[in-house]
């Protein structure tokens, strides 16, 4: 009777091994439900990042404010008619 008992507890933790540490056990389903999570909140970033560019993207092919104002912050661009002011803000030196 007690090795019934033996090859039963043996046959049991046999069929747990491959349950729990196996390939597609529930230690990699955990670890790849964390992947999971991860990846969602990357994703979710991303589509923030992407829906911005978008909308820039749509604002430039609208109209040509917002290519004139692109124009005047990065490249500098001045109208024909106006007058550019820069202002640097060096601290004076006392004498």
């Amino acid at each position: 009777m007690k090795a019934l008992g033996g090859i039963l507890v043996a046959l049991i933790l046999a069929l747990q091994f491959p349950l729990w540490l196996g390939k597609g056990g529930w230690l990699r389903v955990w670890e790849v439900d964390r992947q999971l999570g991860a990846q969602v909140a990357r994703n979710g970033g991303l589509e923030a990042r992407n829906g911005s560019l978008a909308a820039e993207v749509s604002d430039l092919k609208r109209g040509l404010d917002a290519v004139e104002e692109r124009a005047r912050f990065e490249l500098g661009m001045v109208k024909h008619d106006e007058v550019f002011f820069l202002f640097a803000n060096v601290p004076l030196q006392r004498r």
